[in-house]
């Protein structure tokens, strides 16, 4: 399934500049077991190449980001698809992330997003709603920007697709992190390793009560008196 995963297209894909860069990067970042997202390249503060990557499962640590550079700073250096001096950033999608290949439409079906069209779809190019799915070389999206007059429903070629993004939700950040968990535990398991107990955690388990002490003194006045008596060495 992984291998499928990285073998897979993007479907939105980028023109120009980045598109030397994408020729150069996204083989390199496949043989690494990464798929490319997108590369973004900004003119300010100097030039900058950003690139996105992931794993197929959508994951990316600080460590996957230092090893893809790494590897990828000397081939672009040779390959030289960009004629002026840049700066290298790598980085995971983040939570509110393009979606580019059919696989990341199916998996985000339900989440708010944008779309823009490179093709104008019944005359707007500019989208927002609900990803109801996938049909066919097509996604389904129930917009929350239609007006009165319009259908609510659109069927946006993914062909056409200039830019997706995902809109920023509590649902969305909730999903992000019960996926985040759940590759952390599956990493774990396949290391053999378990969770360890934070320092600060304490158990809070229910604890066995203690047997209540048994009385072995009496504790009556009168017994108080002779006891205090006898102490003295006074007779009862």
């Amino acid at each position: 399934m992984d291998a499928e995963l990285l073998a897979e297209p993007r479907l939105v894909v980028e023109p120009g500049v980045a598109a030397r860069v994408s020729a150069v990067a996204g083989p390199v970042l496949q043989q690494l077991g990464y798929r490319l997202v997108r590369i973004r390249i900004s003119g300010e503060a100097g030039c900058t190449v950003q690139i996105m990557a992931e794993r197929p499962d959508g994951s990316m640590q600080i460590e996957d980001c230092e090893a893809v550079s790494r590897a990828l700073s000397p081939v672009l250096d040779i390959a030289d698809p960009i004629d002026r001096a840049y700066r290298l950033e790598i980085s995971s999608p983040g939570i509110d992330r393009p979606l580019v290949r059919r696989s990341d439409f199916e998996r985000h079906a339900g989440h708010l997003v944008r779309i823009e069209m490179a093709v104008a779809s019944g005359g707007r190019k500019r989208f927002r709603g609900t990803l109801v799915g996938v049909e066919g070389d097509a996604v389904r999206l129930h917009r929350d920007d239609a007006r009165p007059d319009e259908q609510a429903d659109a069927l946006l070629a993914m062909e056409d697709i200039a830019e997706a993004k995902l809109v920023l939700t509590d649902e969305l950040v909730a999903e992000s992190m019960r996926r985040g968990k759940a590759a952390e535990r599956e990493l774990k398991r396949n290391l053999g390793l378990e969770p360890p107990l934070a320092p600060h955690a304490r158990d809070h388990s229910p604890r066995p009560k203690k047997p209540a002490p048994k009385n072995t003194k009496p504790h009556t006045k009168q017994h108080r008196l002779a006891a205090e008596r006898a102490r003295r060495g006074e007779s009862t």
